[in-house]
């Protein structure tokens, strides 16, 4: 292996043609298990650093996407003075990389360094650089891919430690102009939700999960309802009693129907989570209600959630509420309406 094979690796690592570097850099792992521990201290080590360093973009980025694995992947007795001394001092330069696709790979994989390095060396070395990419303006990307592995770091140190700087990077992300990054922060918030804990949540994060309810995108305001059922089942029906239904039911009445529409869709979403009681004494009225609404799209998604919401109820409440109402809905002058209606009550059998 000395021999034979590690003068052509090395020779690779530093060919003139940066899609051989990126190669290298691209199949480092693989590398690292096939040459073993010892090369890899004495060649691999300086060959990866060479790579983070590379003048060519696509040569770093393909480099710190390794991070994690080549860190993972090397010898028990030497890990982290060998990650300390050599991988890291590189790792800081590219916090700060001009190119984004090389902070956006490092984003994605730092967070993993704390599991190996440990609570003290997370504390000192990380966290600072964690702070740095949740604050970094120019890349969305950045600040989502932290957010998106803090897993790691909760395990080691606990999320508080990060909370402070870890809120005004989620409110940016929460507004940001793409909806796209909106979207990607609404599917880590049961995942926040649950590292966070309940009272950081309501008193910090609430407001942004009911305001995505009203955005002017549909997938953003699908997401956001699809995000409050996982709240329900990661706090309880007592809290969604307390803090989200009474702000969703609110919505019935708002002068957008789509934001009516809304509220019908969160209560389809909730009912099940929620359980018969609350869907019953809060949720039924306000759907029942909505039967009336001006607007046909609303009427037939009342129709809709009735047949969503069913076989949560009780079935007092199923004959004697649900049912005058879909059989009123079915004279609706609507086609829609009256075929939502119609099948609502097949599915129930209250037909």
């Amino acid at each position: 292996m000395e021999t034979l094979v590690m003068p052509t690796l090395r020779q690779a690592a530093e060919d003139k043609s940066w899609r051989v570097r990126y190669m290298v850099a691209d199949k480092f792992s693989e590398l690292q298990k096939a040459v073993g521990p010892e090369i890899t201290k004495n060649d691999l080590v300086p060959a990866f650093q060479n790579l983070l360093k590379d003048c060519e973009a696509e040569v770093r980025a393909a480099a710190a996407n390794k991070v994690k694995e080549f860190c993972e992947n090397l010898p028990e007795d030497s890990r982290e003075q060998i990650i300390m001394t050599h991988i890291l001092p590189c790792v800081k330069e590219l916090v700060s990389d001009t190119n984004q696709h090389v902070k956006s790979a490092l984003a994605s994989v730092i967070m993993g360094l704390s599991t190996i390095l440990g609570k003290d060396n997370t504390i000192e070395h990380l966290l600072p650089l964690f702070l740095a990419q949740l604050k970094d303006e120019q890349c969305p990307e950045v600040r989502l891919n932290i957010i998106s592995n803090l897993d790691c770091v909760n395990e080691v140190i606990g999320i508080r430690q990060l909370s402070q700087s870890l809120l005004p990077a989620i409110v940016e992300l929460a507004e940001d102009a793409k909806w796209r990054v909106r979207l990607a922060i609404i599917e880590y918030m049961p995942l926040l939700a649950g590292q966070l804990g309940v009272e950081f949540f309501d008193e910090k994060l609430n407001t942004l999960c009911m305001a995505w309810l009203i955005d002017h995108v549909y997938a953003i305001r699908e997401a956001a309802t699809c995000n409050l059922m996982k709240l329900v089942e990661k706090f309880g029906p007592e809290w969604a009693q307390n803090t989200i239904v009474p702000k969703v039911l609110g919505m019935a009445n708002d002068p957008n129907y789509l934001h009516r529409m809304t509220t019908l869709f969160c209560i389809n979403a909730l009912s099940e989570a929620c359980g018969q009681e609350i869907t019953t004494k809060q949720m039924l009225p306000v759907v029942l209600k909505m039967a009336n609404d001006q607007v046909a799209n609303v009427r037939f998604n009342v129709a809709k959630s009735l047949q969503k919401i069913g076989p949560v109820l009780d079935s007092l409440a199923l004959q004697t509420e649900v049912k005058p109402v879909l059989e009123k809905l079915t004279t609706d002058t609507d086609m829609d309406v009256k075929y939502f209606a119609q099948e609502a009550l097949n599915v129930l059998a209250l037909s």
